[in-house]
């Protein structure tokens, strides 16, 4: 979820109930703010919001069915998630392809807070902060093409 998320926030009230039925569902349920984590984002490949994964065992499935309490409770009281597709082991959240990807999402932010800091904090033009990463990029495909 994100908090500016008008889906993630319609939702809200609907998770945190479907949480407090967490131990007596015998599961374990959780939120992710995609915002202070985007490794997570792009570890679970996560492309709208909110997005709910189903997680048993290793094996992790994308739940897309209604978000109402009834039936995300009836999901997993009713093993509704035996008859879902797992999500491909080239997609798994667990798989090295989505460990860089997570790698990706959190290089973005990194760039994102050097870009910040050279245009707020040092006053540093905008465009000139542009030139700075297309040069730093030139200058490090060069070096890993030698």
């Amino acid at each position: 979820y994100a908090p500016w998320c008008p889906a993630c926030q319609q939702i809200e009230l609907t998770w945190e109930s479907f949480a407090k039925e967490s131990e007596r569902l015998h599961i374990t349920v959780g939120k992710v703010d995609v915002t202070q984590e985007p490794g997570l984002s792009g570890r679970f490949f996560v492309t709208t919001l909110p997005t709910i994964y189903h997680a048993h065992d290793g094996v992790f499935r994308r739940y897309r069915g209604s978000r109402t309490l009834e039936d995300l409770q009836g999901y997993v009281l009713e093993r509704k998630w035996e008859a879902v597709e797992p999500v491909a082991g080239w997609k798994s959240p667990s798989s090295i392809m989505m460990h860089g990807m997570a790698g990706l999402f959190h290089l973005s932010g990194w760039i994102s807070k050097i870009h910040s800091y050279l245009t707020d904090t040092l006053g540093i033009h905008v465009w000139i902060s542009y030139a700075i990463f297309i040069l730093a990029t030139l200058l490090i495909g060069l070096f890993l093409g030698l």
